[in-house]
């Protein structure tokens, strides 16, 4: 019989409010990683890794990573909610868009415009970014609706959004980071 790759388990610390969901991994040799998975805040950790190690970096991750929630916009429909959200919140004078969704074929764009059919679609390399990043772009593209090119009424448009700056920052940020 093969042997599993993982195991998950559920570990209740003292301090803590919720259980913490363990995955002990066959693949994974060094690394430690936590994150929030359908509401429960998981720890991936090696399989080999002790019982009372998995408690410290629990504690650990916890404290660190714990609060935060899930992204914002973790499926097509939930991204399509969002943008509904933004739409009426800053660029209300801009067509309702008849889709927003995920795409894995953008590997140099975060997110592209059709105003024709007035369909969107965000990079999926975004989902693991910030939610104002998240938000920047999808408010960049529903001001494409209305403004197919970058000109001053798109700016105007666009700049509707308030943490604009920092999220072409936090994107520039990340493209130098990544290797050529």
């Amino acid at each position: 019989m093969p042997r599993r790759r993982s195991e998950r388990e559920q570990l209740h610390l003292d301090g803590i409010p919720e259980p913490i969901e363990v995955v002990r991994s066959t693949r994974r040799q060094k690394t430690i990683t936590a994150r929030r998975k359908g509401g429960v805040f998981e720890l991936l950790v090696p399989a080999r890794l002790s019982a009372r190690e998995t408690r410290k970096w629990a504690r650990e991750m916890y404290a660190k990573y714990g609060k935060r929630a899930e992204p914002s916009a973790a499926s097509d429909e939930d991204l399509m909610a969002l943008a509904l959200v933004l739409r009426e919140k800053y660029v209300p004078s801009v067509p309702r868009p008849s889709s927003v969704r995920w795409v894995t074929n953008q590997g140099k764009r975060w997110g592209s415009c059709t105003s024709a059919d007035r369909s969107i679609r965000l990079s999926h390399v975004l989902k693991g970014m910030p939610e104002y990043v998240i938000e920047s772009v999808l408010v960049h593209e529903l001001a494409h609706l209305l403004e197919p090119n970058h000109s001053h009424a798109f700016r105007r448009l666009e700049a509707a959004y308030p943490e604009l700056e920092r999220a072409n920052g936090f994107l520039e940020g990340y493209s130098f980071a990544q290797p050529s």
